[in-house]
């Protein structure tokens, strides 16, 4: 059964239906008439590091501020006057000013929800509801500035092994177009017999200086179709399959997904947002979909009247030891907090294996990288040595 609830915000929609007595499975927002973009986008997840850079200065300036008692209006201009002219200032401003209007800071944010996602939101309301929004700017913050911790970390571990693949193609790229090119030129004026190892890389140079458009448009169409295949739910639930198949890969990814998960049904748990309003919220902020299902599934345990930590035991995409501790956070009534503890452990871990894979993949490209120019080398002056040695043997 489906059907359509007028609401100010998905949050707003799901308590309006379970007081009708109603189980929703999925909820999901409209598109906005006026400017015709659809709402929901995720700042945690799916985001430019900037954005999320600008959030979590936004919310750490607003929780100093507004704890020392300035008015919410006056901390929002003061932001906006501190911002560069640009769509985020564009959001500060508007924001302000519907709040001087009168609209609550969640409400403001909902009509800018490419920048403030559904979590963020919660939040937001939870604290104006409580009188606790200071608190609540701070656990944004919090979870913003460890999503870019994880985001940085993962960069900065791949940005060295991605430039020394980068300097790898570039030197192919010059023996392949200017330095083969020559040595064969010389192979062929001195008629010097060529082993295949050296024809087949002479072979190969003039393939890539006459048909290298041949290369590049096969590379594009291959690109093309698997971006239009990861678009389908069928590409997309193959290629989440397989990331979470990969060797080592695959629990690393696990590992992460799992301290997101917790991070931020921790902090919602302990910011008194409703349980299976969290749950919910958790699930939206997901991307990949065995860990989307697991979470409708903790819904499911949760609407029966079972404990998160059944369907979590049920599955393996969460470790053993993660739902023994989530077992005993349930019994002693401590969720919340046990769940971020458990991120601040599982983040520092993940750390560590990043740093130890990168310290292990270093050395083997750079070991790939002498293999590889080695054998050019080899194969470039095998026909030169082969030629000394005729030279020599015809002299004596």
């Amino acid at each position: 059964m489906s059907d359509s609830i007028d609401a100010d915000s998905t949050t707003a929609a799901l308590k309006m239906l379970r007081r009708r007595g109603l189980y929703v499975t999925r909820i999901g927002a409209g598109r906005d008439l006026a400017s015709g973009r659809a709402r929901g986008l995720s700042v945690f997840g799916g985001h430019a590091p900037s954005r999320l850079k600008s959030l979590a200065l936004m919310m750490r300036q607003l929780h100093a501020v507004v704890s020392c008692g300035t008015p919410l209006v006056q901390a929002l201009a003061a932001q906006e006057q501190q911002t560069e002219k640009g769509l985020w200032r564009d959001c500060l401003a508007d924001v302000r000013k519907r709040v001087e209007e009168g609209a609550p800071l969640s409400e403001a944010m909902e009509e800018h929800s490419e920048f403030f996602d559904l979590v963020c939101r919660s939040l937001v309301a939870a604290g104006e509801s409580s009188g606790t929004l200071p608190t609540m700017l701070d656990r944004i913050a919090t979870i913003v500035r460890k999503q870019l911790h994880v985001r940085n970390m993962i960069l900065g571990a791949m940005t060295y092994p991605a430039l020394l693949l980068g300097v790898a193609s570039a030197v192919l790229t010059v023996l392949m177009v200017f330095v083969i090119p020559r040595f064969g030129s010389l192979f062929e004026d001195m008629g010097v017999p060529l082993p295949p190892t050296t024809q087949v890389l002479l072979a190969l140079s003039a393939f890539v200086r006459n048909y290298w458009w041949a290369s590049i448009l096969p590379a594009a169409g291959l690109a093309a179709g698997l971006r239009l295949w990861m678009l389908s739910a069928s590409g997309k639930q193959s290629f989440d399959t397989l990331v979470l198949c990969l060797p080592q890969v695959g629990r690393l990814i696990r590992s992460f997904a799992t301290a997101r998960i917790a991070r931020l049904l921790g902090v919602l748990l302990s910011s008194h947002v409703p349980i299976l309003d969290a749950l919910h919220l958790v699930r939206q902020s997901v991307s990949n979909v065995h860990y989307k299902t697991l979470m409708a599934n903790a819904e499911d345990a949760v609407t029966r009247g079972n404990p998160i930590s059944e369907a979590f035991s049920q599955s393996d995409l969460v470790s053993p030891s993660v739902c023994e501790a989530l077992r005993s956070g349930e019994q002693s009534g401590q969720v919340g907090p046990l769940l971020q503890n458990i991120a601040d452990f599982l983040d520092e871990e993940n750390e560590l294996v990043m740093k130890s894979l990168t310290t292990l993949v270093e050395p083997v490209i750079l070991l790939l990288m002498g293999l590889l120019v080695g054998a050019v080398a080899i194969s470039l002056f095998m026909p030169l040595f082969d030629l000394t040695s005729m030279v020599q043997g015809g002299g004596s």
